[in-house]
């Protein structure tokens, strides 16, 4: 396998030094990763914070050596100061680092509508440049810096081979549990490669990786106003990863298969959640359409309750289907549950199979009982498939989110 799961987070990368340190709620992680090409995507809310609007324009230049993350306060709607507050901390990072201030990136997390607590901030951050390092502690004291409403800290590294048999390394750490939705996957994560790519190209890596992982998650259906996936390059290396224009099929893969994985143990942590959810649909007439219908599956509330309950209403998988705006026929979808031990057909080409009394709906009853339940859908429309993860809907997310800012 060309894909090899490493140690280390971010600091399994060879020149990128990480620190992450709190004080109460408030936490600061610092990425220093000089001279790197670099791209990110960012939320499509039409509210989105000071650090999203600061950062979109610093990354046009592709150029990156630091970013600065704090946790505790999302600094959104916070006007004009919030603008000021993220110059401030990015000439702190500058002054500290010797980087120009147009090589720092910026983002935030926390509660929407408050100012920062700069000084409590800026102490926080001071001592954090002060433990920048490159050893594995280093990157999981930066994930456990961003969390807010985690409970565990999320970070993940891989070795890839290339096709030419070189080796390059990508780690990265992420956040996020709520207001998780597939538009941007409402989340903080941060990448770094040892690759040498260009600006063209890690532009079109980052765009194909996100859309299959983090725009495939859902938790509750609302996305965030600071949604940032930030991805470094620093060469360090010196394996280039284009050919004659065309990005390594294994780098691709490989950057894919991390941002995956960061995508579902952003899920698997999900506000209140205790049990993760995976939908396939196959048979689709098209990669939009299996998309939309998985995404729709992970996002019904309904489904996501009878999850939470271990009831097998598959009534609920169908229902949302059929408003997901594709093209189906409900007498001909097949819909089926599993988990790693056992399957069972619910719906067959449109005839019933699982209803009472019969050994399909205790097999599924069992199934559904499990922490991860697998959703199969065919369509029988056409060949293209997709597949979007997400939780159930319990009564602790509830309460979380009641007292979120309290």
């Amino acid at each position: 396998m060309f894909i090899k799961d490493i140690s280390g987070g971010l600091c399994a990368v060879n020149g990128v030094k990480v620190a992450g340190s709190r004080k109460g709620k408030y936490g600061v992680a610092i990425i220093d990763c000089p001279n790197s090409v670099a791209s990110a995507v960012f939320t499509t809310n039409k509210v989105s914070a000071a650090p999203v609007k600061y950062t979109k324009e610093i990354i046009k230049n592709g150029k990156i050596s630091a970013v600065f993350v704090n946790s505790g306060n999302a600094n959104c709607f916070t006007g004009q100061q919030g603008i000021e507050d993220c110059k401030y901390l990015v000439n702190l990072i500058s002054k500290d680092l010797n980087y120009p201030e147009e090589e720092i990136a910026i983002a935030s997390t926390g509660v929407i509508g408050r100012k920062m607590p700069m000084n409590i901030i800026e102490d926080v951050a001071y001592n954090t440049l002060s433990n920048l390092d490159n050893n594995p502690e280093n990157s999981l004291d930066a994930a456990k810096a961003i969390m807010t409403t985690d409970t565990v800290p999320k970070e993940f590294a891989v070795e890839i081979t290339l096709e030419n048999n070189e080796i390059v390394h990508i780690g990265g750490i992420t956040k996020g549990t709520g207001m998780i939705a597939p538009n941007m996957g409402t989340m903080l994560c941060f990448l770094a490669t040892d690759a040498v790519i260009d600006v063209s190209s890690i532009k079109k890596a980052l765009k194909i990786a996100v859309e299959d992982s983090f725009n495939m998650i859902v938790v509750d259906g609302d996305e965030s106003t600071n949604d940032t996936a930030l991805l470094m390059a620093n060469g360090s290396s010196n394996v280039n990863v284009v050919n004659d224009g065309e990005i390594d099929k294994n780098f691709q893969e490989g950057l894919n298969y991390i941002c995956k994985m960061l995508a579902q143990k952003q899920v698997r942590d999900g506000e209140g959640a205790s049990k993760f959810i995976e939908a396939n649909v196959s048979g689709a007439s098209s990669v939009e359409d299996a998309k939309k219908a998985a995404k729709s599956i992970i996002s019904s509330s309904l489904f996501k309750a009878a999850v939470f309950g271990g009831d097998p209403n598959w009534g609920r998988i169908v229902c949302a289907v059929g408003y997901a705006d594709v093209e189906m026929n409900q007498d001909t979808i097949s819909v089926a549950l599993s988990n790693k031990d056992d399957s069972v057909d619910l719906v067959k080409e449109g005839e019933i199979l699982a209803f009472e009394g019969t050994d399909n709906l205790k097999i599924a009853e069992e199934i559904m009982c499990g922490e991860e339940i697998i959703v199969n859908v065919d369509l029988n429309s056409g060949d293209k498939s997709a597949t979007a993860w997400g939780c159930d809907l319990t009564y602790d997310y509830v309460k979380i989110n009641a007292e979120y800012t309290t």
